[in-house]
Parts: structure tokens; C-alpha cells; sequence
């Protein structure tokens, strides 16, 4: 059983959020403490030089290094400041590279001429302007949740020891840039990929979104110099307080303004990127937007057709003409557990285990692929698709569009996260999933529903509307939250309120489970 931590650590030991930190990082919003303030990345910095350290030991200290790179966040130079200064408080040399994408933070540690011992990224992905965070990244991946745990615990330590440097010693450690080998290596996918000579892309037309976040080189670095003409880009400037839409792939403003801009200006393509590039999704030249269940389906068929019979790893959540779209391609789908961490290395166990597994990708656009280190990179994942459309467009094909030729999408769709009011929420919720499955598997339940065969997160039903259609529900635990989150989609317009009905008059009897958002 690991030590009880002491509570005067409490609030460090709450930047925790699975493998990263985060937290309240700006004042300004009413009821939000900052929580990573600047003392406390100092003292994660410092520990995560000691857990370098203490797993690869040099001769000198000082031969560990670390990059330390941020994203457009108001709060990422004065932390990332911080964090170089306990990095040097603990004997590594810590390099800034500046504005990066988390993605090209894990590159920095394996690209030749770079080879740094550990990267750490400052970015709270598509959080409000005043989070902020740190990911953690050595050659052998991301760091885990155990992982983490560790990093904190040593910077409790380093807390009560008093071995951190003041807030009048932080300063940016020395820069040195590493975004245009980072952006080097998307072009050389896309000459390799495309087959075309060292302008694969002329004739193309492609708007990138970055939503003001570090996703703008994107335009500059990889596409113009391939030839595409990147003019009706938008929002490409870095800027933290995120003035025109949020950065993200899922939030419907985002898609909608790409999509608005790729239609202006008949464009052949559209990319919409997350704050810190590690999500992506594209929109086609009619305005039809490629995320969520379109994304993995597009990524999938161009998978499947290189490696038929393939297994694809999703999330939870995918929707059943997913499942038929996969099977359809000759592929095998995994159906796993929410959470980017798990998808990704569900998949490196299958292909550990000898399943042939190239592909991996939850539906808010964190993917990975096996021939690109396991990282889930939204721009590798825009590349492989911008190679796609660009291999079409000189064939004279469809495009993307024929990659989700068969893809079965449903009438009706909605998610729902149900408050648990109480502090210890944790056993309440398996409870509840607990007499959700026998519930399902007894005869209390509408006689249409039927469990799926496989669970591996909650508990999902396939729900038979006739006439072949179908619909499906799934009651899980929130990842890290006090939440149940049901979500429900239906073949059938209209389909959709017996299924939450059915759900409603289940989880009534549960006082401590707000459903109003049912």
C-alpha cells in the first residue's frame, strides 16, 4: 500500500489529471483558485530532473536535459520559466524551444541532433484561457499516471526540503528551436507519401484552423513549402486568450467556422486543429465535417485497404455503424475503454501480443499509429489524410469523401453526464453500473434490448428499432469525475426518447444521482 500523503500537499497532489497535470493557472474567473502557480512548476520541474535522474543515471547530473516547450497560453512563458528553474535547481540543463506542439515535444527526445533525456510541454489542451498544464515525454513515450504520482511525490519532498529556487531565479532557460525539424518531418511524410516530386501539394488548397493556438506553423512550415496555397487560412497567431473560437476538434463553432472558410474559398481541404496539436479534424470540400466517428472511419479505411483484416482500437463510445463500417473494410474492431492512454495502449498490447494493430484513436480526435511511435499526433493524423486527398486530386478520384463511402450514421445521438452528490462518489457509481448490468440481463428490461458481447468500460445494449435498424446505449463512470455519462444513439428520428425513457425510469430510484440532464 503506497504512504498516506500529507495533506499540506493537498493542493499539489490535486494537479493530477490521470498522466498530466493541470490546474487554475490565471486569476480572473470567479470561484477558479490558481492552483499552478509558479512555485509549484518550479518544484515539478525540479522532480521531474530527479525522476530522469533516477532512471538513467549519468556520470554528471548536468547531462541530463530537458526541453521545455508551451503553447499559446497567457501563463505558459512565466511557468515554463519556472520549470526550467527547478530543472537547473536539481542539476539538468534545461533547453526552451519556445512555441510546440505537445506531439513534437516527444520528438525532441528521439530526433537525431536533439535527443533530449525528457520534453515537458506546458499546455491544458482545449481548457479555458486561464488552465494550463505539463505533459511529460522521454524517448520510450509519455509518461503514465503511476508515473506522475511519482513525479509529485518527489516534488512534495523537494517542498519540505526547501531545495527550490526562489521566484526572483526563474528565467527561460536557453532557446534553441526545435518546431522547424518537427515541421521538416511532416513534409518529408507527405513528399514520401504523395510520390510527386518536392511539391506534391500545388494545385491544392487547404485552410488551416489553429483556433489561435500553436497549431498556425501548420500552414507556414508544412504545407506552403509543398506547394498548397494556405492564403485562406485563419486564426493561425498564437494567442492565449482564444478570441475566436475554442481550439478543438469536437466543439461544433470550431468545425462550423473551418467549414465556412473551406466553402469561401473552394477549398480542397480543411484542418482543424486542438491548442496543443495532439487532435485534429478536417472538413471535405462541400463543408462536411470530418471528426468523432467520420475521422476514425476515413483513417480506417485507408488503414484497412494497406493492411486488410487489420484490428482498429476505438474508445467506448463509437457508434454501431462504426463497428459495420470497420467489418465492412475486412478490419476488426476493438471496442475498449474511453480515454486517449488506454486506447493507445490497448493497441500496443494487441501488437505486442502479435495482432496486427496500426491504428488507434478515440473519438475526440486522439489517435495514434503504430508506424509513428505510438504518439497520438493530430498533425501526423492531418498528414496522413492530406496525402490521401492529395494522391485523389491528381488520380482525378473523389477525394477523402470515398474513404466513408458506406459509413451508416445515425438519426439521433445525445450524451448525457449525471451528477453523483457525493464526495465519495467512486463506489456509488460502480453500484449503480453494477445493478445497471443485471438490470439489462434480467427481465425488468425492454424486451428490444440486448447486452453487447463484449464490455470492457460500463455497460452497453444494442436496441432492436425494426425494420433492420438499431440503436445502443451505454452507461459508464467518468474517467475522473463525479459523473455517470449515458450515451445513447438512435437509427430512427424520434428513436431516441423510449431509450432515455427506459434509462430514466432505471436510474430514478438512485437519490444521489441528479438526472435532470437526462
Amino acid at each position: 500500500m503506497a504512504p498516506e500523503r500529507p495533506a499540506r500537499h493537498a493542493e499539489l497532489y490535486s494537479l493530477q489529471n490521470g498522466s498530466d497535470v493541470r490546474g487554475v493557472a490565471l486569476e480572473g474567473v470567479e470561484g477558479e483558485d490558481v492552483r499552478l502557480n509558479p512555485a509549484r512548476a518550479a518544484a515539478i520541474g525540479a522532480a521531474f530532473a530527479r525522476w530522469l535522474q533516477k532512471r538513467a543515471p549519468t556520470a554528471n547530473d548536468a547531462e541530463t536535459r530537458v526541453a521545455l516547450g508551451r503553447d499559446s497560453r497567457l501563463s505558459g512563458e512565466s511557468l515554463a520559466s519556472a520549470a526550467a528553474a527547478g530543472a537547473r535547481s536539481a542539476g539538468a540543463m534545461p533547453t526552451d524551444v519556445g512555441l510546440a506542439t505537445t506531439p513534437a515535444m516527444f520528438m525532441s527526445t528521439i530526433t537525431e541532433g536533439y535527443e533530449f533525456d525528457g520534453g515537458v510541454m506546458l499546455t491544458a489542451s482545449h481548457l479555458p484561457f486561464n488552465r494550463n498544464g505539463m505533459k511529460f515525454f522521454t524517448s520510450r513515450g509519455g509518461l503514465g499516471s503511476a508515473d506522475i504520482a511519482e513525479v509529485l511525490d518527489i516534488a512534495a519532498q523537494l517542498v519540505d526540503d526547501d531545495e527550490l529556487p526562489q521566484e526572483s531565479e526563474h528565467s527561460l532557460a536557453p532557446h534553441e528551436d526545435f518546431l522547424p525539424a518537427y515541421a521538416a518531418s511532416l513534409r518529408k511524410r507527405i513528399i514520401d507519401g504523395v510520390g510527386a516530386g518536392e511539391r506534391p501539394l500545388e494545385g491544392m488548397a487547404i485552410v488551416v484552423d489553429a483556433g489561435n493556438g500553436a497549431g498556425g506553423f501548420f500552414a507556414g512550415s508544412v504545407l506552403e513549402p509543398l506547394g498548397a496555397d494556405v492564403s485562406a487560412s485563419q486564426f493561425l497567431e498564437p494567442d492565449g486568450t482564444f478570441p475566436n473560437h475554442i481550439p478543438n476538434p469536437e466543439d461544433a463553432e470550431a468545425m462550423e467556422s473551418c467549414a465556412a472558410a473551406v466553402l469561401r474559398a473552394g477549398a480542397d481541404l480543411g484542418v482543424v486543429f486542438d491548442t496543443d496539436v495532439d487532435r485534429s479534424g478536417l472538413v471535405l470540400p462541400d463543408g462536411q465535417q470530418v471528426n468523432r466517428n467520420r475521422l476514425i472511419a476515413a483513417l480506417s479505411a485507408a488503414v484497412l485497404r494497406d493492411s486488410p483484416g487489420a484490428t482498429i482500437v476505438t474508445d467506448s463510445v463509437t457508434s454501431a455503424g462504426l463497428a459495420d463500417f470497420i467489418k465492412a473494410r475486412g478490419g476488426v474492431h476493438c471496442r475498449y475503454k474511453r480515454g486517449y492512454k488506454n486506447v493507445i495502449n490497448k493497441g500496443v498490447e494487441l501488437n505486442e501480443a502479435g495482432v496486427d494493430c496500426p491504428l488507434m484513436i478515440e473519438t475526440s480526435g486522439h489517435g495514434a499509429m503504430r508506424e509513428n511511435y505510438y504518439l497520438d499526433d493530430g498533425a501526423y493524423l492531418a498528414v496522413c489524410l492530406i496525402i490521401e486527398a492529395a494522391r485523389a486530386k491528381r488520380a482525378g478520384g473523389e477525394g477523402l469523401a470515398s474513404l466513408l463511402d458506406g459509413l451508416k450514421e445515425p438519426a439521433e445521438a445525445k450524451e448525457a453526464r449525471l451528477k453523483i452528490m457525493l464526495d465519495d462518489f467512486g463506489p456509488y457509481g460502480d453500484d449503480i453500473i453494477a445493478r445497471f448490468i443485471e438490470f439489462c440481463n434480467g427481465s425488468a428490461a425492454p424486451s428490444s434490448w440486448t447486452s453487447e458481447e463484449v464490455n470492457n468500460e460500463g455497460w452497453r445494449v444494442r436496441v432492436d428499432e425494426g425494420d433492420g435498424k438499431q440503436g445502443w446505449a451505454l452507461l459508464r463512470k467518468s474517467l475522473h469525475d463525479p459523473l455517470l455519462v449515458c450515451n445513447v444513439e438512435s437509427d430512427t428520428e424520434g428513436g431516441l426518447e423510449p431509450i432515455l425513457e427506459a434509462l430514466r425510469g432505471f436510474l430514478s430510484q438512485f437519490d444521489k444521482l441528479d438526472i435532470s440532464k437526462l
